[in-house]
């Protein structure tokens, strides 16, 4: 007996009164029918689906990271040249060494670059070197020793 032709039955035995037995072989057939489980193109497009939002999701995490180490390294770099002008405005001379500016205390420590993760990658750029003392050139600013490219496409580098 199909499923339709038992329901009808059931509704019908309603007016009159359902037969115990007759909705309890209806709940096991329905039960039946629901522990068969998956079938495989079913299983396919879940699996399919979950692999999309999972790409997605890494995609987005990636960008978030690259985007926060990026911000890291422009505070640093904001941070290091604010010590280099104190250190001149203090001193009259810019730094001789990267390491000077915590030797006076105008730095706690040398902060680690985010995308080499060493302290030693800092690119220093030297002062021009005056004609009067030829030993005043000194650290006038730092880049990052990263040689890779930004978000917005300009090199770590340049900033």
């Amino acid at each position: 007996m199909g499923w339709g032709k038992c329901l009808r039955r059931l509704l019908d035995f309603e007016r009159r009164g359902a037969r115990r037995h007759e909705v309890q072989r209806l709940v096991i057939r329905a039960r039946a029918r629901n522990q068969n489980g998956w079938t495989l193109i079913e299983l396919t497009v879940v699996i399919a689906l979950m692999t999309v939002l999972a790409s997605i999701a890494l995609s987005g995490y990636r960008t978030a990271i690259t985007r926060s180490r990026e911000a890291v390294l422009k505070e640093d770099l904001f941070r290091i040249r604010q010590a280099i002008d104190q250190y001149y405005a203090d001193r009259n001379e810019y730094p001789q060494q990267f390491y000077d500016l915590v030797t006076y205390g105008y730095l706690r420590a040398i902060p680690r670059d985010p995308f080499t993760e060493s302290a030693d990658s800092w690119s220093p750029i030297l002062s021009e070197i005056n004609a009067a003392d030829s030993l005043s050139a000194g650290i006038y600013d730092i880049r990052s020793g990263y040689t890779g490219t930004a978000i917005d496409g300009s090199a770590y580098a340049d900033w």
